[in-house]
Protein backbone atom coordinates (compact mmCIF):
# COMPACT_ATOMS: atom_id res chain seq x y z
CA UNK A 1 0.00 0.00 0.00
CA UNK A 2 1.80 3.11 -1.30
CA UNK A 3 2.97 6.20 1.88
CA UNK A 4 0.39 9.15 1.53
CA UNK A 5 2.87 12.05 1.08
CA UNK A 6 3.29 14.74 3.51
CA UNK A 7 1.00 17.44 2.50
CA UNK A 8 1.84 21.17 4.30
CA UNK A 9 -1.29 22.91 5.48
CA UNK A 10 -3.47 24.79 3.46
CA UNK A 11 -2.91 27.74 6.11
CA UNK A 12 0.49 28.04 5.23
CA UNK A 13 0.62 27.42 1.40
CA UNK A 14 -2.40 29.06 0.20
CA UNK A 15 -2.27 31.67 -2.56
CA UNK A 16 -2.15 35.33 -1.26
CA UNK A 17 -4.48 37.03 -4.15
CA UNK A 18 -7.12 34.77 -4.12
CA UNK A 19 -10.75 36.11 -5.14
CA UNK A 20 -12.64 36.78 -2.00
CA UNK A 21 -16.25 35.03 -1.73
CA UNK A 22 -19.22 37.41 -1.65
CA UNK A 23 -21.27 37.02 1.66
CA UNK A 24 -24.24 38.65 3.11
CA UNK A 25 -22.98 38.72 6.83
CA UNK A 26 -20.96 41.95 7.72
CA UNK A 27 -17.01 40.61 7.68
CA UNK A 28 -14.38 40.94 10.67
CA UNK A 29 -12.68 44.79 10.46
CA UNK A 30 -9.10 44.07 9.21
CA UNK A 31 -5.96 45.71 10.69
CA UNK A 32 -3.02 47.31 9.71
CA UNK A 33 0.00 45.75 11.27
CA UNK A 34 3.27 47.00 12.10
CA UNK A 35 5.76 44.44 11.60
CA UNK A 36 9.49 44.61 12.80
CA UNK A 37 12.49 43.11 11.52
CA UNK A 38 15.27 44.01 13.90
CA UNK A 39 19.05 43.59 12.50
CA UNK A 40 20.16 39.97 14.53
CA UNK A 41 23.41 40.49 17.04
CA UNK A 42 23.83 37.09 17.81
CA UNK A 43 27.50 36.23 16.16
CA UNK A 44 27.53 33.80 13.14
CA UNK A 45 23.05 34.19 12.87
CA UNK A 46 23.22 35.35 9.32
CA UNK A 47 19.51 35.36 7.88
CA UNK A 48 16.16 37.87 8.39
CA UNK A 49 13.49 36.50 9.21
CA UNK A 50 11.81 38.23 6.10
CA UNK A 51 12.92 38.73 2.46
CA UNK A 52 11.76 42.27 -0.11
CA UNK A 53 9.88 39.87 -2.25
CA UNK A 54 7.68 38.95 1.15
CA UNK A 55 7.66 42.63 2.37
CA UNK A 56 6.08 43.49 -0.98
CA UNK A 57 2.99 41.14 -0.43
CA UNK A 58 2.82 42.85 3.13
CA UNK A 59 2.70 46.78 2.06
CA UNK A 60 0.25 45.27 -0.83
CA UNK A 61 -2.39 44.72 1.85
CA UNK A 62 -1.97 47.73 3.66
CA UNK A 63 0.86 46.47 6.27
CA UNK A 64 3.45 48.77 7.69
CA UNK A 65 6.87 46.79 7.78
CA UNK A 66 10.16 48.12 9.88
CA UNK A 67 13.27 46.76 9.31
CA UNK A 68 16.42 47.90 10.85
CA UNK A 69 19.29 49.23 8.97
CA UNK A 70 21.86 46.18 7.76
CA UNK A 71 19.06 43.39 8.58
CA UNK A 72 19.75 41.50 5.26
CA UNK A 73 23.39 42.29 4.76
CA UNK A 74 24.73 38.95 5.49
CA UNK A 75 22.04 37.34 3.27
CA UNK A 76 23.12 40.05 0.53
CA UNK A 77 19.49 42.31 0.83
CA UNK A 78 20.46 45.81 0.57
CA UNK A 79 18.35 48.16 2.05
CA UNK A 80 17.72 49.23 -0.61
CA UNK A 81 16.18 46.22 -1.73
CA UNK A 82 13.51 46.42 1.53
CA UNK A 83 12.90 50.27 0.40
CA UNK A 84 11.94 49.40 -3.01
CA UNK A 85 9.84 46.82 -1.51
CA UNK A 86 7.94 48.93 0.43
CA UNK A 87 9.85 48.86 3.99
CA UNK A 88 10.58 51.47 5.85
CA UNK A 89 14.29 51.98 7.13
CA UNK A 90 15.60 52.89 10.29
CA UNK A 91 18.96 53.11 11.96
CA UNK A 92 17.56 53.16 15.38
CA UNK A 93 16.96 49.77 16.95
CA UNK A 94 14.66 51.51 19.74
CA UNK A 95 11.77 52.29 16.60
CA UNK A 96 11.91 48.86 15.33
CA UNK A 97 11.12 47.48 18.83
CA UNK A 98 7.99 49.75 18.89
CA UNK A 99 6.38 47.57 16.71
CA UNK A 100 3.03 45.88 17.10
CA UNK A 101 4.85 42.61 15.80
CA UNK A 102 8.34 41.52 15.98
CA UNK A 103 9.73 38.90 13.89
CA UNK A 104 13.39 37.33 14.75
CA UNK A 105 15.71 34.40 13.45
CA UNK A 106 17.55 34.28 16.67
CA UNK A 107 15.47 34.13 20.21
CA UNK A 108 15.67 37.78 21.59
CA UNK A 109 18.17 38.56 23.93
CA UNK A 110 17.87 39.61 27.36
CA UNK A 111 18.66 43.30 26.33
CA UNK A 112 16.46 43.20 23.42
CA UNK A 113 13.76 42.36 25.58
CA UNK A 114 14.12 45.26 27.96
CA UNK A 115 13.61 47.12 24.19
CA UNK A 116 10.23 45.30 23.74
CA UNK A 117 6.55 47.03 24.28
CA UNK A 118 3.94 45.79 26.60
CA UNK A 119 1.60 42.86 24.91
CA UNK A 120 3.54 43.31 21.90
CA UNK A 121 3.60 39.59 19.38
CA UNK A 122 6.97 37.66 19.19
CA UNK A 123 7.64 35.63 16.55
CA UNK A 124 10.89 33.71 16.72
CA UNK A 125 12.60 30.43 17.65
CA UNK A 126 12.20 28.97 21.33
CA UNK A 127 16.40 27.35 21.13
CA UNK A 128 15.40 25.01 24.15
CA UNK A 129 19.20 24.06 24.74
CA UNK A 130 20.09 27.36 25.40
CA UNK A 131 16.88 29.03 27.09
CA UNK A 132 17.41 30.62 30.44
CA UNK A 133 14.22 31.03 33.14
CA UNK A 134 14.84 35.09 33.22
CA UNK A 135 13.96 35.18 29.36
CA UNK A 136 10.65 33.74 30.12
CA UNK A 137 10.36 35.89 33.16
CA UNK A 138 10.97 39.12 31.20
CA UNK A 139 8.60 38.10 28.60
CA UNK A 140 6.06 37.68 31.27
CA UNK A 141 6.27 40.82 33.07
CA UNK A 142 5.85 42.50 29.21
CA UNK A 143 2.92 40.37 28.64
CA UNK A 144 3.94 39.14 25.28
CA UNK A 145 2.74 37.21 22.91
CA UNK A 146 5.43 34.89 21.95
CA UNK A 147 5.51 32.05 19.10
CA UNK A 148 7.93 29.71 18.68
CA UNK A 149 8.70 29.64 14.77
CA UNK A 150 9.74 25.43 15.24
CA UNK A 151 6.51 24.69 17.23
CA UNK A 152 3.76 25.92 14.68
CA UNK A 153 2.10 23.15 13.36
CA UNK A 154 0.28 22.15 10.49
CA UNK A 155 -3.42 20.60 9.96
CA UNK A 156 -1.42 17.69 9.15
CA UNK A 157 0.63 17.09 12.36
CA UNK A 158 3.51 18.45 10.60
CA UNK A 159 6.10 21.10 11.67
CA UNK A 160 6.80 23.76 8.35
CA UNK A 161 9.93 25.68 9.86
CA UNK A 162 11.05 22.34 11.13
CA UNK A 163 11.07 20.67 7.50
CA UNK A 164 11.65 23.22 5.27
CA UNK A 165 15.38 23.73 7.54
CA UNK A 166 15.70 20.08 7.51
CA UNK A 167 15.97 19.74 4.31
CA UNK A 168 17.88 22.71 3.91
CA UNK A 169 19.99 20.95 6.63
CA UNK A 170 20.23 17.41 5.08
CA UNK A 171 21.21 19.45 1.00
CA UNK A 172 23.84 21.42 2.95
CA UNK A 173 25.26 18.34 4.88
CA UNK A 174 26.18 16.64 2.08
CA UNK A 175 27.78 19.07 0.28
CA UNK A 176 29.91 20.53 3.50
CA UNK A 177 30.84 16.85 3.28
CA UNK A 178 31.81 16.70 -0.35
CA UNK A 179 33.80 20.19 0.07
CA UNK A 180 36.06 18.55 3.34
CA UNK A 181 36.25 15.34 1.52
CA UNK A 182 38.83 16.88 -1.05
CA UNK A 183 40.25 19.05 0.98
CA UNK A 184 43.22 17.80 1.87
CA UNK A 185 44.36 21.02 3.86
CA UNK A 186 41.78 20.70 6.04
CA UNK A 187 42.95 17.07 7.03
CA UNK A 188 40.76 15.18 4.03
CA UNK A 189 41.49 12.05 2.27
CA UNK A 190 41.33 14.08 -1.35
CA UNK A 191 38.05 12.14 -2.57
CA UNK A 192 35.41 12.69 -4.62
CA UNK A 193 31.61 12.16 -2.99
CA UNK A 194 30.51 10.68 -6.45
CA UNK A 195 33.61 8.46 -7.54
CA UNK A 196 34.37 8.73 -11.45
CA UNK A 197 34.86 5.49 -14.08
CA UNK A 198 36.64 2.69 -12.52
CA UNK A 199 36.84 4.15 -9.16
CA UNK A 200 34.35 3.27 -6.58
CA UNK A 201 32.28 6.53 -4.93
CA UNK A 202 32.76 7.43 -1.56
CA UNK A 203 30.87 5.64 1.23
CA UNK A 204 28.20 7.75 3.32
CA UNK A 205 26.40 6.52 6.59
CA UNK A 206 23.65 8.42 7.65
CA UNK A 207 22.41 7.96 11.17
CA UNK A 208 18.38 9.07 11.32
CA UNK A 209 15.95 7.94 8.64
CA UNK A 210 14.19 11.68 8.81
CA UNK A 211 13.75 14.82 6.39
CA UNK A 212 17.10 15.71 6.81
CA UNK A 213 18.16 12.46 5.74
CA UNK A 214 15.67 12.41 2.78
CA UNK A 215 17.17 15.39 1.63
CA UNK A 216 20.78 14.15 2.31
CA UNK A 217 19.91 11.17 0.14
CA UNK A 218 18.62 12.78 -2.94
CA UNK A 219 21.90 15.06 -2.99
CA UNK A 220 24.20 12.08 -2.13
CA UNK A 221 22.11 9.87 -5.37
CA UNK A 222 22.83 12.51 -8.08
CA UNK A 223 26.38 12.55 -6.96
CA UNK A 224 26.73 9.21 -7.42
CA UNK A 225 27.79 7.84 -3.37
CA UNK A 226 27.21 4.86 -2.04
CA UNK A 227 24.58 5.07 1.31
CA UNK A 228 23.81 3.34 4.02
CA UNK A 229 21.21 4.29 6.07
CA UNK A 230 20.46 3.39 10.24
CA UNK A 231 17.13 3.98 12.06
CA UNK A 232 15.53 1.78 14.50
CA UNK A 233 11.83 3.02 13.09
CA UNK A 234 11.57 0.48 10.45
CA UNK A 235 8.29 2.68 9.34
CA UNK A 236 10.38 5.50 8.57
CA UNK A 237 12.69 3.43 6.71
CA UNK A 238 10.26 2.51 4.38
CA UNK A 239 8.71 5.65 4.06
CA UNK A 240 12.23 6.98 3.00
CA UNK A 241 12.92 4.00 0.65
CA UNK A 242 9.25 5.34 -1.06
CA UNK A 243 10.04 9.02 -0.89
CA UNK A 244 13.38 8.00 -2.52
CA UNK A 245 11.92 5.97 -4.81
CA UNK A 246 14.68 3.61 -5.16
CA UNK A 247 15.90 0.35 -2.71
CA UNK A 248 17.84 1.44 -0.11
CA UNK A 249 21.05 -0.11 1.68
CA UNK A 250 19.02 0.04 5.23
CA UNK A 251 19.75 -1.45 9.10
CA UNK A 252 18.04 -0.47 12.27
CA UNK A 253 20.43 0.94 14.96
CA UNK A 254 22.73 -2.68 15.97
CA UNK A 255 25.66 -1.07 17.24
CA UNK A 256 27.63 -4.34 16.07
CA UNK A 257 26.75 -3.53 12.27
CA UNK A 258 27.01 0.19 13.00
CA UNK A 259 30.72 -0.28 14.11
CA UNK A 260 30.96 -2.59 10.92
CA UNK A 261 30.24 0.40 8.42
CA UNK A 262 31.98 2.84 10.45
CA UNK A 263 35.43 1.51 9.55
CA UNK A 264 34.75 1.60 5.91
CA UNK A 265 32.79 4.97 5.98
CA UNK A 266 33.96 8.38 4.52
CA UNK A 267 31.12 10.16 6.04
CA UNK A 268 29.13 9.68 8.55
CA UNK A 269 26.03 12.43 8.99
CA UNK A 270 24.01 12.29 12.26
CA UNK A 271 20.51 13.32 11.78
CA UNK A 272 19.13 12.13 14.91
CA UNK A 273 16.50 14.01 16.94
CA UNK A 274 15.00 13.53 19.88
CA UNK A 275 11.11 14.88 20.73
CA UNK A 276 12.32 15.89 24.23
CA UNK A 277 15.54 16.44 26.14
CA UNK A 278 19.11 15.60 24.71
CA UNK A 279 19.62 13.66 21.36
CA UNK A 280 21.15 10.01 22.79
CA UNK A 281 24.80 8.77 21.96
CA UNK A 282 24.67 6.48 18.96
CA UNK A 283 28.52 6.31 17.86
CA UNK A 284 31.30 6.47 20.72
CA UNK A 285 34.28 7.72 20.81
CA UNK A 286 36.07 4.03 20.01
CA UNK A 287 33.75 3.45 16.96
CA UNK A 288 35.27 6.94 16.23
CA UNK A 289 39.14 6.20 16.79
CA UNK A 290 38.41 2.72 14.75
CA UNK A 291 37.25 5.50 11.32
CA UNK A 292 39.62 6.06 8.53
CA UNK A 293 41.91 8.84 8.93
CA UNK A 294 40.36 11.78 6.53
CA UNK A 295 36.75 10.89 7.05
CA UNK A 296 34.18 13.88 8.09
CA UNK A 297 31.89 13.46 10.23
CA UNK A 298 28.75 16.17 10.21
CA UNK A 299 26.48 16.29 13.11
CA UNK A 300 23.58 18.04 12.78
CA UNK A 301 22.23 16.73 15.87
CA UNK A 302 24.50 19.04 18.06
CA UNK A 303 22.17 21.20 18.84
CA UNK A 304 20.38 18.83 20.93
CA UNK A 305 24.05 17.96 22.57
CA UNK A 306 24.97 15.60 19.37
CA UNK A 307 24.53 11.80 18.81
CA UNK A 308 28.71 11.46 18.26
CA UNK A 309 30.80 11.34 21.54
CA UNK A 310 32.88 13.19 19.98
CA UNK A 311 31.35 16.11 19.17
CA UNK A 312 31.83 19.70 20.53
CA UNK A 313 29.79 22.77 19.13
CA UNK A 314 31.30 25.08 16.67
CA UNK A 315 30.78 28.17 14.53
CA UNK A 316 30.47 29.36 11.02
CA UNK A 317 33.72 31.14 11.40
CA UNK A 318 35.60 28.05 12.92
CA UNK A 319 32.83 25.07 12.08
CA UNK A 320 35.64 22.38 12.17
CA UNK A 321 38.11 20.71 14.40
CA UNK A 322 40.02 17.08 13.81
CA UNK A 323 39.64 14.04 16.31
CA UNK A 324 41.01 10.66 16.14
CA UNK A 325 42.67 11.93 12.86
CA UNK A 326 38.16 12.35 11.64
CA UNK A 327 37.19 15.74 10.77
CA UNK A 328 33.94 16.80 13.23
CA UNK A 329 32.08 19.31 11.63
CA UNK A 330 29.09 20.15 14.67
CA UNK A 331 27.80 23.61 13.59
CA UNK A 332 24.48 23.95 15.57
CA UNK A 333 22.81 26.46 12.92
CA UNK A 334 24.09 24.77 9.46
CA UNK A 335 21.24 26.95 7.46
CA UNK A 336 22.74 30.06 7.88
CA UNK A 337 25.41 28.76 5.81
CA UNK A 338 23.24 29.70 3.23
CA UNK A 339 21.63 32.90 4.38
CA UNK A 340 19.92 33.59 1.40
CA UNK A 341 17.98 30.69 0.46
CA UNK A 342 17.03 29.96 4.47
CA UNK A 343 15.92 33.60 5.05
CA UNK A 344 13.21 32.88 1.62
CA UNK A 345 12.16 29.72 3.11
CA UNK A 346 11.55 30.70 5.99
CA UNK A 347 9.69 33.96 4.55
CA UNK A 348 8.07 31.83 2.80
CA UNK A 349 5.94 30.51 6.02
CA UNK A 350 5.80 33.07 8.02
CA UNK A 351 4.12 35.81 5.17
CA UNK A 352 0.82 33.90 4.90
CA UNK A 353 0.58 33.91 9.01
CA UNK A 354 1.32 37.58 8.58
CA UNK A 355 -1.36 38.26 6.46
CA UNK A 356 -3.88 35.93 8.15
CA UNK A 357 -3.08 38.29 11.41
CA UNK A 358 -4.35 41.09 9.27
CA UNK A 359 -7.64 39.63 8.57
CA UNK A 360 -8.77 39.67 11.92
CA UNK A 361 -9.56 42.59 13.93
CA UNK A 362 -7.84 41.08 17.08
CA UNK A 363 -5.13 38.25 17.11
CA UNK A 364 -6.90 36.40 20.06
CA UNK A 365 -9.32 35.72 17.40
CA UNK A 366 -6.67 33.86 15.35
CA UNK A 367 -5.18 32.02 18.34
CA UNK A 368 -8.79 31.01 19.15
CA UNK A 369 -9.28 29.69 14.97
CA UNK A 370 -6.21 27.70 14.47
CA UNK A 371 -5.15 25.20 16.80
CA UNK A 372 -1.72 24.82 15.33
CA UNK A 373 -0.82 28.00 16.08
CA UNK A 374 -1.75 27.97 19.70
CA UNK A 375 0.59 24.97 19.01
CA UNK A 376 3.03 27.27 18.97
CA UNK A 377 2.30 29.94 21.72
CA UNK A 378 4.24 29.70 24.92
CA UNK A 379 4.09 33.15 26.95
CA UNK A 380 0.41 34.59 26.01
CA UNK A 381 -0.08 38.35 28.21
CA UNK A 382 1.46 37.11 31.12
CA UNK A 383 0.79 33.09 31.57
CA UNK A 384 3.23 30.75 30.62
CA UNK A 385 1.24 28.13 28.37
CA UNK A 386 4.13 25.67 27.58
CA UNK A 387 3.36 22.78 30.38
CA UNK A 388 7.26 21.67 29.38
CA UNK A 389 8.48 25.01 29.75
CA UNK A 390 6.65 25.95 33.30
CA UNK A 391 7.89 22.43 34.37
CA UNK A 392 11.22 22.84 33.43
CA UNK A 393 11.56 26.53 34.87
CA UNK A 394 9.58 25.65 37.99
CA UNK A 395 6.90 28.27 36.38
CA UNK A 396 3.26 28.14 36.73
CA UNK A 397 1.59 26.86 34.14
CA UNK A 398 -1.42 28.26 32.56
CA UNK A 399 -3.44 26.30 29.48
CA UNK A 400 -3.79 28.51 26.72
CA UNK A 401 -6.86 26.77 25.79
CA UNK A 402 -8.69 27.37 28.73
CA UNK A 403 -7.43 31.28 28.56
CA UNK A 404 -9.17 31.23 24.76
CA UNK A 405 -12.63 29.56 26.20
CA UNK A 406 -14.35 32.72 24.63
CA UNK A 407 -13.23 34.31 20.89
CA UNK A 408 -12.61 38.08 21.06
Amino acid sequence: MPIKPIVFSEFFTEGQYETEVETLAISEKKQSLTIGIPKETILHEHRVALVPASIRSLTGYGHKVVVESGAGKKSFFSDHHFSEAGATIVHSREEVFKSQVLIKIAPPTSEEIDLMQTEQVLISPLQLPVLKDDYLIKLQKKRITALAMEYLRSDDGTYPIVRIMSEIAGTSAILTAAEYLTNTREGGRGVLLGGISGVPPAKIVILGAGVVAESAIKVAIGLGASIRVFDNNIIKLMRLQNAVGRHLHTSSLNPVYLAYQLTSADVVIGAIHSKSGRTPVIVTEEMVSKMKDGAVIIDISIDQGGCFETSQMTTLDNPSFIKHGVIHYCVPNIASKVSRTSSSAISNIITPLLLKMGTTSHFDNLLYDHQGIRHGCYTYKGCITNEYLSNRFGLKYTSLDLLMTSKH
